[in-house]
């Protein structure tokens, strides 16, 4: 039986990555029918009539499914996070930084859980939100190797102009799902994701062979486990049988503190699959960014500094008093999220989308951290506490994409106000553009003014 991993990709070798984009460009535009989807392989072929199906946008970013704190917790008790290490021993032998490819490991729902591999690789997927956290699944992303592969339970790889996510099209994949050994439900899937060397059919032998590992040893584990607690229901005991308390079956409530670009901010609760938005005063949000801030909790005093500054007199009598007015307003739309007093400390987690952007940058997601940044800390707000929470996602923001990030992320964010009169960043577009790119000329035509008025 012929392997379907084998060189031959089910199309004629004159197809060439022009046909197939342009193959994609009528789908997407309407067109279905156009003669140029016949020479799509099949595989491709009807992912991408799904992905169209599903309404994925053929140039948008994945979503961000998971918080960082959420992806701490859940790949902690996630199955495969017994076998991670396997995983890097096998797919990224020797120095993993300088590997050329990333492996990544993703839930059965197609979330990243962990990207590891070539530091280079990793950067540049990054920008087109290849992270922890992320979904690739194919009804987010479209045809891609992580997610196709868990929807049609199979080894797969796409490669280049075959992703649907035109984002996505300069990289080639190779992923197969995992299975539990006993039940053959499927756990998650691994991921190779690089240039030409990630489509290989040795890639695919390696990552078959990294599944098969995997499965095993989940099952020698397994074993092991079921044999250690026979060993101990044998021994004779005293102690009576405890109970254990039952595990939570709901999700906990979600808080989100929306502060950029806007001085009202918004909080919004998730609960239970229904979310709801309250406006809140400019005072009040900055209480409740201040304090989201600084979880450990602060004194009178010094939230009082941080929120009226350190010159304001009695501020904190001022504070108390503003204290009392937020609790009373939380206690009437969000009673979890009051905050306790001796010290002023919340006591559930507020997120905040400021926050958001600073974990996006820290995982490499230059793209997607350019695309939540919808402006400014509290823009209006002059609360020392709000400043330096501002300056801080300013700051890493641009030194994040100035040392990272590829060219054609730093024109979006020259377009941006933050970057828009930055003459370095300018410079820099300028540096990285070939030389006859007509991205150029406009440019010049603004560092040129950028002069003239300087």
């Amino acid at each position: 039986m012929t392997s379907p991993w084998s060189a031959r990709f089910e199309v004629a070798p004159a197809t060439s990555r022009l046909l197939i984009e342009r193959a994609h460009d009528e789908l997407v535009a309407g067109n279905p029918e156009d003669h140029r989807l016949a020479d799509i392989r099949p595989l491709v072929r009807e992912s991408w009539r799904r992905s169209l199906q599903s309404f994925v946008g053929a140039e948008d970013l994945p979503p961000l499914d998971l918080s960082a704190e959420e992806l701490e917790q859940y790949r902690r008790a996630h199955p495969l996070a017994s076998v991670i290490d396997m995983v890097r021993a096998l797919l990224l032998p020797g120095t993993p930084e300088d590997s050329g490819v990333a492996v990544a490991v993703g839930d059965a729902a197609g979330r990243l859980l962990w990207v590891e591999g070539d530091r280079r690789v990793r950067s540049l997927t990054g920008d087109m939100g290849f992270v922890e956290g992320a979904n690739w699944s194919e009804d987010a992303v479209g045809t891609a190797a992580p997610g196709t592969a868990l929807r049609l339970d199979r080894s797969v790889q796409i490669r280049g102009a075959e992703h649907y996510n035109r984002l996505v099209q300069p990289w080639s994949c190779t992923a197969a799902p995992v299975h539990d050994p006993e039940t053959r439900r499927i756990l998650g899937v691994i991921d190779v994701t690089g240039e030409a060397e990630a489509v290989t059919p040795q890639a695919q032998l390696l990552v078959d062979a990294t599944v098969r590992a995997v499965e095993g040893e989940l099952l020698v584990a397994r074993l092991r486990a079921r044999a250690q607690d026979a060993a101990r229901a044998s021994r004779p005991s005293s102690r009576p049988p405890s109970s254990r308390p039952s595990a939570r079956t709901t999700e906990a409530d979600r808080f989100t503190l929306r502060v950029l670009g806007r001085d009202r901010a918004l909080l919004e609760v998730a609960r239970e699959g229904t979310e709801t938005v309250t406006e809140l005063s400019p005072r009040h949000a900055e209480l409740l960014l201040v304090l989201a801030t600084h979880r450990q909790g602060l004194s009178a005093e010094r939230l009082g500094d941080l929120v009226y500054g350190e010159d304001a007199g009695s501020s904190a009598v001022t504070l108390r008093a503003e204290m009392v007015r937020l609790r009373r307003a939380l206690e009437r739309t969000v009673p979890a999220l009051v905050p306790a007093s001796r010290p002023y400390r919340l006591t559930v987690e507020l997120e905040t989308d400021a926050h958001q952007v600073l974990s996006l940058l820290h995982r490499g997601a230059h793209r997607v951290a350019l695309a939540a940044f919808h402006g400014d800390v509290l823009p209006d707000s002059v609360a020392p506490g709000v400043a330096e929470v501002r300056e801080t996602v300013r700051t890493s923001l641009r030194d994040a994409l100035m040392t990272e990030a590829s060219v054609d992320v730093l024109l979006a964010f020259a377009d941006t106000d933050l970057g828009h009169d930055d003459a370095e960043l300018l410079e820099l577009c300028l540096r990285m553009l070939p030389a006859r790119s007509p991205k150029r000329a406009p440019l010049v035509a603004r560092l040129e003014r950028l002069a003239a008025h300087g």
